[in-house]
């Protein structure tokens, strides 16, 4: 299971990084121009370069945190494997 959502986040943090590129640098652009018409049409979609940051950071983080999930499954897989092994005297 772990290996299909590393497959999903991985794809999904690569398509959420094009526009979230994009957009930053179009949002300081468009604040340092100053006009107020692109100001003011701005403003409606200010919150959308937040939010792509703030879901690339969460997906970030998993795909960061991921071989360390993948290690501990292992470990505790091993662990339980040799439990279950009959002790041969």
């Amino acid at each position: 299971m772990t290996k299909f959502w590393s497959k999903w986040f991985r794809k999904f943090h690569r398509w959420i990084a094009v526009p979230t590129a994009l957009l930053i640098p179009v949002a300081v652009i468009i604040k340092l121009i100053g006009d107020p018409q692109i100001a003011a049409a701005w403003e409606k979609l200010d919150k959308i370069p937040s939010i792509l940051m703030l879901i690339m950071a969460i997906s970030g983080s998993y795909l960061f945190l991921l071989p360390y999930i993948v290690k501990g499954q292992r470990k505790k897989k091993m662990e339980s494997s040799i439990s279950k092994q009959p002790i041969v005297e």
